[in-house]
């Protein structure tokens, strides 16, 4: 059954008796007339066909769609123009519907798909503006060249578009057309450049944490809030780079890094000055805020109301594209042909993403059947359906993988708002606006204004509860009166134009690291770190690269929203009044380092501050913890200790390590504390002798998350302001006195209101950290809980809670898993359920259960290297996972690895709909060929694509 499917596809037969009872189900749920119209005939209309040939209008010559027994294909042309238009083809062929709502959702059209439950999104969407900077990017930034291929992409799209609706397209363009007369629009070249802004807000920084951390300052003091956003751990994590400076207006790393070819020029920003570094840890927190103190904490409190509207706007986005949370990153590494087995590179890469079907990630081949200046691509890997280019992948020189690198580009700034316009520098400016007009279908449509200021639109806008002013707020003398209110606006770097597509088809051609690095150099957004592998020489080179648009800030470190009425909290700019960025030569980057290999996984890319050795700019005081990178690292130092080579299936077997850096250092203390009562015993007998690996059928794993899990709500969670702790979470909480209605002497009811995905605390290596500091203080004030019940006493000190927290496990697992723990296992607490989005999220029950599959039992966790998180305030459902996962051999690219999280197709009930998922969850990897014999060995489908006429 498709709501339960852990197993490979079956067979054609199978298939088609699924079908049939597909349609039975129909006709209960939905009527005669609708059961008729839904028939099998209905479902495999829009299966595309894979054998004999088609006419696609445009093409100059043939072009070969070769698939494989996983439906994955491989593209053969005679020019550029061909080679994208039948990319195109077979996209919209495969995964039309994804991109119809990808389109929607960037443009802020999801209304007209789908009706008024969207308009409160496309108005932030619109608000944003991210097909209008898609469209400037089109019209001014782009080359020549990425325009041409991203036409000939759009009429690859357009030509199969052509004579079709319905359900002729998907299962979902057929339900779509039961409630309405929706029909697909053509495809214009700006559609595949918008979706690189849906990207970058995935993967926009720290703007959730600046969120959390003003919401945080209504409730707790900033030592504590300090407390849990602790200082990057450089003594025990290593940075991705290590040593290197800056001198000239050029980063050397360490050792110079001779022979690596030109440089990169000065980027798209301004060459600005050394940006003053301001040190984290304790007492920092504001140190990014407001113009003083007093003003910081009014400004916290003032926000409240304003922040947690807009995390809950936030939180709508997600339906699209995955939440932004602490789960959010990646794993890559590559390792020098000094050190494995092949005598030449060896590089994985799996970055982290919410799990989506069908999978943000499409494999294919792009290939020219000669390579020549009429056509330049050679190049194979995972791709963007809606977008031309291969993203991460290989070519037949060069490999490459990307993390999200984490650099803080975005920043809140409070404005002081006057019926004429905005404060700035005592002076009062108007507001750009803009007209939108949200169409919806079946109702009317919707008319909003934008406002925007120098410090970008106002985001604040689109709530009636942003709109309202923190009427309670306290100011300083020094911030200006707050008159009708302050609003909240946004400044992100993805909201001015840029090259980031010319980078795709840049780093397809690259031969060395010199068009590697010139290809990164024009990435801008999102900022990614980019690993580097090639086959030249006797053991091939690596590398790396911080590319990316990345702000150079007046005043303030970004880690609390600062007053957009003072310029001096401005990001620094030109003449021109443009941002000033950090010049792209000054960015860090490393080439075959001494160690023989680069790991990124979110961790610091290079120790900032002050000093010899210190990077002088500020990148962000949000890092990932470095739990996962430093894990790579040891499992790499332990492999090659004494003489030892690496393998590509060491790579495998790295990728999905389930070792829980917490589990380490708690398990040990746990294991001390008396336990009187005989159940809590008996599971915590568990933990005795574990290896603290999170395997599907662990017992221990199962238990240990548990008491991780109470340990965080006892500890931080119930200590929270409510716009932080989970929807529906409800506790009595004293009045903090600042308003009549809660005076210190009252006890009111409190409910949460964040949504499950974005709650805190959520158990990330954030909060790894923080414990790892705070369990060295048996007695500290996050230890104390009040009590609950009889069977709940009140705690005072780390073994105190630590007790209670693992009672409260065992009785949760009990509800949860039953009373006999031989039948716990982490992989039933653990479940990967994978859902359609739009419809398989939000439609009717039928279309989920047509559309959804699973679950999945898994392993792994939060911060380990197989990094299946979860969030700790929700439960312990997947939310994130290794969307993809692959190791690229550049001693022979046929043995290459890939698997992808679902399978080609975005069609439900197509074979390759899920065919790699049970495979994915097993850590197993395909075959990845590259070569012609290699391609031809696996193709089991041929399509030829021909020119009308021929």
């Amino acid at each position: 059954m498709p709501a339960n499917e852990t197993a490979p596809p079956v067979k054609k037969k199978g298939r088609r008796a699924r079908l049939i009872v597909l349609v039975l189900v129909l006709a209960l749920f939905a009527g005669l007339g609708y059961g008729a119209y839904w028939s099998v005939d209905s479902v495999r209309a829009s299966f595309p066909q894979t054998t004999g040939s088609l006419k696609v209008p445009g093409l100059t010559g043939t072009v070969d769609v070769k698939r494989d027994a996983h439906g994955i294909p491989q593209l053969y042309a005679d020019n550029d123009d061909d080679l994208f238009r039948a990319q195109g083809f077979v996209h919209a062929q495969d995964r039309f519907w994804e991109m119809d709502v990808r389109r929607h959702m960037t443009s802020g059209r999801l209304s007209e798909m789908f009706g008024s439950g969207q308009v409160e999104t496309d108005a932030f969407l619109r608000t944003l503006g991210w097909r209008q900077v898609a469209q400037a990017e089109y019209d001014t930034k782009l080359s020549p060249e990425t325009k041409k291929y991203l036409q000939a992409y759009a009429d690859g799209v357009n030509a199969y578009l052509k004579g079709k609706s319905g359900k002729d397209l998907s299962v979902e363009h057929a339900a779509l057309g039961l409630s309405g007369d929706y029909r697909p629009e053509q495809w214009s070249p700006v559609d595949s450049v918008a979706w690189l802004k849906a990207m970058a807000w995935d993967l926009r920084g720290n703007m959730q944490d600046e969120i959390d951390r003003a919401l945080m300052a209504t409730k707790l003091p900033q030592a504590q809030i300090d407390e849990l956003y602790p200082p990057y751990p450089y003594d025990r994590n290593k940075p991705v780079v290590e040593g290197g400076k800056v001198d000239g207006g050029k980063y050397t790393p360490q050792g110079g890094a001779a022979g690596t070819g030109p440089g990169t020029g000065t980027g798209s920003g301004n060459a600005v000055g050394t940006q003053t570094v301001t040190p984290t840890g304790a007492g920092a927190g504001n140190a990014g805020g407001l113009a003083d103190n007093a003003t910081a904490q009014g400004a916290a409190v003032g926000l409240r109301t304003q922040l947690s509207a807009l995390a809950d706007t936030l939180d709508e986005i997600p339906a699209i594209l995955g939440p932004n949370g602490s789960g959010i990153g990646s794993n890559s590494w590559v390792i020098s042909g000094k050190y494995t087995t092949t005598g030449k590179p060896l590089l994985a890469n799996d970055p982290h993403l919410s799990p989506q079907l069908p999978s943000v990630w499409y494999q294919m081949g792009l290939h020219c059947r000669a390579v020549s200046a009429q056509c330049q691509y050679d190049v194979a890997g995972y791709t963007f359906s809606g977008m031309p280019g291969v993203v991460i992948g290989h070519n037949a020189d060069i490999a490459w993988g990307m993390t999200n690198l984490g650099a803080d580009v975005t920043d809140l700034y409070l404005e002081q708002v006057k019926p004429e316009g905005y404060v700035y520098d005592n002076k009062v400016l108007p507001f750009a606006t803009r007209e939108e007009v949200i169409k919806v279908a079946g109702g009317a449509s919707k008319k909003i204004t934008v406002r925007t200021t120098n410090n970008g639109p106002l985001v604040s806008d689109r709530s009636e509860e942003l709109a309202t002013v923190g009427t309670r707020a306290p100011v300083a003398s020094s911030a200006p009166d707050r008159g009708d209110g302050y609003a909240v606006a946004l400044r992100w770097t993805a909201l001015d134009p840029g090259k980031a597509m010319d980078a795709v088809f840049k780093l397809n051609r690259a031969k060395d690291f010199a068009g590697f690095r010139a290809a990164a150099a024009d990435f801008e957004v999102p900022s990614q770190n980019l690993i580097y592998a090639d086959n030249k020489g006797a053991t091939g080179n690596i590398g790396y690269q911080a590319p990316g648009r990345i702000p150079v800030r007046g005043q303030g470190d970004g880690r609390m929203p600062a007053p957009g009425w003072d310029s001096k909290y401005a990001w620094k700019g030109g003449k021109d009044g443009n941002a000033g960025y950090i010049p792209q030569n000054e960015l860090p980057w490393d080439y075959n380092p001494s160690r023989g290999y680069i790991v990124t996984a979110n961790q610091a890319v290079v120790e900032t501050g002050t000093g010899a050795g210190k990077y002088p700019y500020l990148l962000t005081t949000d890092w990932g913890y470095g739990a996962r990178s430093q894990r790579i690292n040891d499992l790499i130092e332990a492999k090659i200790k004494d003489g030892g080579r690496i393998s590509t299936d060491d790579m495998r077997t790295m990728q999905m390590d389930n070792s829980s850096e917490i589990a380490a250092l708690l398990t040990p203390m746990l294991s001390k504390i008396e336990i009187s009562d005989p159940g809590v015993r008996a599971a915590q007998k568990l933990l005795d002798g574990w290896n603290y690996t999170q395997e599907p059928d662990s017992a221990a794993a199962a238990y240990f998350n548990a008491v991780w899990r109470n340990i965080l709500e006892l500890s931080f969670g119930d200590k929270m302001p409510k716009e932080l702790r989970i929807e529906g979470s409800c506790m009595n909480v004293r009045g903090n006195g600042t308003g009549p209605a809660d005076d210190l002497a009252k006890t009111v009811r409190e409910c949460g209101t964040r949504d499950a995905d974005s709650a805190q605390p959520d158990g990330g290596d954030r909060w790894f950290e923080v414990v790892r500091r705070l369990v060295k203080d048996e007695k500290s004030q996050w230890w104390s809980a009040p009590a609950k019940g009889l069977n709940n006493p009140a705690t005072t000190t780390r073994d105190e809670l630590f007790a209670r927290a693992m009672a409260d496990a065992r009785w949760e697992l009990t509800a949860k898993l039953g009373k006999d723990q031989s039948t716990w296992s982490w992989g039933r607490l653990h479940q990967l359920t994978l859902k359609n989005q739009t419809i398989g999220t939000e439609g009717p029950g039928f279309m989920q259960w047509l559309l959804n599959r699973g679950p999945w039992d898994l392993g792994g966790g939060e911060a380990t290297v197989n990094a299946t998180g979860w969030n700790a305030s929700s439960g312990y459902g997947v939310t994130w996972v290794p969307s993809m996962r692959m190791v690229v051999n550049l001693n022979e690219l046929d043995k290459s690895r890939w698997i992808n999280l679902t399978g080609a197709s975005g069609h439900a009930y197509n074979a390759h709909y899920t065919d790699q998922t049970t495979m994915w969850a097993k850590g197993e990897l395909l075959e990845w060929p590259f070569g012609k014999d290699a391609v031809e060995k696996a193709t089991v489908d041929t399509l030829t694509l021909k020119p009308e006429g021929s």
